[in-house]
């Protein structure tokens, strides 16, 4: 019964684990032969015959038969590899000199704590064994977006689990900021690194890795997939915007029109992927006068100055472009930079140092109910605000004091 339940157990726990047929039988076998030679000294002459399906597994003892002088008075003589004829015609008469039996020996025969022990050694041996296959399995996966199921939520992270069962991590840190999982839920992710802690493979998945968005743009582009249109570059601030600049080797194709699709019908799907983020896709150029010049899209620019050696770009614009140049919390300017790889200056090309700016101007960093609340008053420009006082201004609209300093702060820095 031992025998048997042993057996069974690692056979179903085979099915759960995806361990193969061969791989198990060659486990059993050897921790099995390991036994034997404790025991016997030698498992040469055995046969260890396991069967997963069947739930079963034999041990079979070959002894060559010998005369009984030999049995009796030979140094040689290994009662585990002979046997006496004497005793071998007991269990078969016909049996002569330089024939074999064959004995089975029962699991009890090891004796209950070789069969503890040896359980315990299957269950390592099977549990290593999956632990190597996982870990060989997803190093060969980074970089390739897998579909899990959430199995787990937690404040620093979160459990996924992919269609084997296998346990992976989404730390909080490659969440975007609008990602929100309950159990049962399905997500993308782009295995970004595996490590061992402990001899246990760590999967770690992200959706915040620039190559995450970057095999979204694969799936969704055949042109990418293909090789037509090669992504030279991504950068992201996860949740806000993304910039990407893609080239096509033949002239016949328009990267960024194969990319955004037919009324923005491919990057739709990976916005709504990446919770609305914002996503930018423009003309690779060696040139980088120009590929500044698309990286700040969609303000427009007057002129740009270069400095090669150190790297920094001071780029001239109208005053109505400034904001757009900048972006809402600074995003367009820093991917710009990243993705060119230039620092960044933005100066307003103007004369007239008393030019006033439409409040509109300010809708990425000032909200438009506030805006509004200004108009409301007949304050439609920057100067036309900053003329008044805190207390006015207050008195005049629904607003706190604290944020009127805010915007007013924010008016300013448009005309230092």
């Amino acid at each position: 019964m031992e025998n048997i339940n042993l057996i069974e157990s690692f056979a179903e726990f085979k099915d759960v684990k995806n361990i193969d047929r061969t791989t198990l039988m060659s486990i059993l076998e050897d921790v099995f032969r390991s036994l034997i030679r404790k025991k016997y000294g030698s498992d040469e002459n055995f046969d260890v015959i396991v069967n997963p399906e069947r739930g079963d597994l034999e041990i079979w003892r070959n002894r060559e038969i010998v005369d009984d002088e030999f049995a009796e008075d030979s140094f040689d003589y290994d009662e585990n590899k002979h046997i006496a004829l004497a005793e071998a015609r007991k269990i078969e008469p016909d049996f002569e000199i330089g024939e074999q039996v064959t004995d089975r020996i029962m699991l009890e025969d090891f004796g209950r704590r070789a069969v503890l022990a040896i359980r315990q050694n299957l269950v390592s041996r099977v549990l290593d064994l999956e632990k190597d296959g996982i870990y060989k399995k997803y190093r060969e996966r980074v970089g390739e977006v897998i579909t899990g199921e959430v199995y787990q939520v937690w404040k620093k992270e979160t459990m996924v689990l992919d269609d084997e069962g296998n346990e992976l991590i989404l730390p909080k840190t490659e969440q975007i900021p609008g990602d929100f999982f309950k159990k049962g839920d399905s997500v993308r992710a782009v295995v970004a690194k595996v490590d061992l802690r402990n001899n246990t493979p760590v999967i770690i998945l992200s959706r915040t890795a620039p190559s995450f968005l970057e095999k979204l743009f694969e799936n969704e582009v055949p042109e990418i997939y293909d090789g037509l249109i090669t992504i030279k570059k991504i950068v992201r601030e996860p949740g806000e915007r993304a910039k990407v600049a893609v080239e096509s080797y033949d002239d016949r194709i328009d990267p960024v029109g194969a990319c955004v699709g037919m009324k923005g019908s491919r990057i739709h799907g990976i916005v709504r992927e990446l919770r609305n983020e914002n996503i930018d896709v423009i003309n690779y150029t060696s040139n980088v006068q120009l590929l500044i010049q698309r990286a700040l899209s969609p303000a427009k620019i007057t002129s740009i100055r270069l400095d090669e050696d150190n790297k920094r770009a001071e780029v001239f614009l109208k005053p109505d472009q400034v904001s757009l140049a900048i972006g809402k919390g600074g995003h367009n300017i820093r991917l710009a930079g990243k993705l060119t790889g230039y620092e960044i200056d933005v100066y307003r090309d103007s004369d007239e140092d008393v030019e006033d700016v439409d409040l509109t101007e300010f809708g990425d960093e000032i909200e438009d109910w506030i805006i509004n609340e200004f108009k409301n008053i007949g304050c439609d420009t920057a100067k036309a605000v900053l003329e008044l006082s805190d207390e006015e201004l207050v008195k005049r609209t629904d607003l706190e004091e604290e944020t009127v300093r805010e915007v007013k702060r924010i008016l300013r820095s448009e005309f230092e």
